[in-house]
């Protein structure tokens, strides 16, 4: 285990630092993944919108 002595004796101990790498950038197919999610992730959160304004609009109405 990485340790350093201070001054009056004491201990200093310190994680194991990871392996530094340099990623990669996204392939063309992961590109297209990611707008798929996107476009998904915005009909997704537009749809549950346009139900609550919907929900809340017709509240108290018979």
């Amino acid at each position: 285990m990485p340790y350093t002595t201070e001054e009056g004796g004491r201990l200093n101990n310190f994680a194991a630092e990871p392996k530094v790498y340099e990623a990669e950038p996204p392939s063309a197919s992961e590109k297209r993944n990611y707008i798929i999610l996107g476009v998904a992730a915005v009909l997704l959160i537009g749809g549950l919108l346009t139900v609550a304004v919907y929900a809340s609009s017709n509240v108290g109405v018979s």
